[in-house]
């Protein structure tokens, strides 16, 4: 095999959850390019809708499900109705994810087990259905969306560090209890990517000067710059085709060296 030829996602099923919009569907859109056939799903109508109009302006003929993935019942419904009609799963991404920026003491214990449940309990879910038919088919990819908050605190983010830090030890514990079935499960860690989300924070000031959180990033970011989707797709390519056959358990940070700096000694 050549070596761009292991990168090939030829053939395969991809699920990527929560992929209408932003990362999930880069990622998806990524997969595509390398061959994949591409599987989402989201959490009411609207967004799949969505999903779909924006997978077929790019020429891509995608299938979406609505699925609540913390509701367990219908995650295995989901995936025995994609084995179905699209094919066994060989590629899960989860994606999908949910972020409530709240001072720890002001967060009640129901705010904080609901990021428990999107960010952490649903990707066990979503795996633990997907896992028996790729030992049935002789291995699989399974990749879940990190973030540096699996390493790092910061302030009103507790539930969504702990949920991701979680997430980080699940990846390791799916690939040593089913690497033996040529399992890999492995992680993403983005760092700041730009997303319609965060273009607030990264408009200039009235006098032209960055936004406060946007020099904040700049000044910890050694790339000096905010991270694109697009910086994510080679990494999840990498890692759902054979070039990584033998990586299992790895949360590879796509932060622009932010984990790896200091940061800038202050003028």
């Amino acid at each position: 095999m050549g070596i761009l030829n292991s990168f090939s996602l030829e053939g395969k099923v991809a699920l990527i959850t929560g992929a209408s919009y932003g990362i999930g569907f880069a990622i998806a859109c990524g997969m595509h390019d390398a061959g994949a056939r591409i599987v989402f799903n989201d959490i009411n109508q609207e967004l799949v809708d969505k999903g779909l109009a924006a997978y077929k302006e790019k020429g891509i003929d995608a299938k979406g499900y609505v699925c609540d993935v913390t509701d367990e019942d219908a995650v295995n419904a989901l995936v025995a109705r994609i084995s179905e009609e699209v094919g066994d799963i060989n590629i899960l991404v989860n994606n999908a994810g949910i972020i409530k920026r709240i001072p720890m003491c002001d967060m009640t214990a129901a705010q904080f087990r609901q990021v428990i449940d999107v960010d952490l309990n649903a990707p066990f879910i979503v795996s633990k259905a997907v896992i028996p038919a790729m030992i049935k088919n002789g291995g699989g990819k399974i990749i879940n969306i990190c973030s540096m908050m699996s390493e790092l605190g910061r302030e009103t983010v507790s539930a969504y560090a702990a949920a991701k830090g979680g997430l980080k030890m699940l990846t390791r514990n799916i690939a040593s209890e089913y690497g033996e079935f040529n399992i890999q499960c492995n992680g993403i860690g983005p760092g700041y990517i730009e997303t319609p989300q965060t273009a607030p924070l990264r408009e200039r000031q009235a006098d032209g000067s960055r936004h406060p959180f946007d020099a904040f990033i700049i000044a910890k970011t050694p790339a000096a710059r905010w991270g694109s989707t697009d910086d994510l797709v080679g990494p999840a390519v990498f890692l759902a085709s054979e070039a990584s056959n033998f990586v299992n358990g790895h949360v590879l940070y796509v932060d622009g060296g932010i984990l790896a700096y200091i940061g800038k000694q202050p003028q």
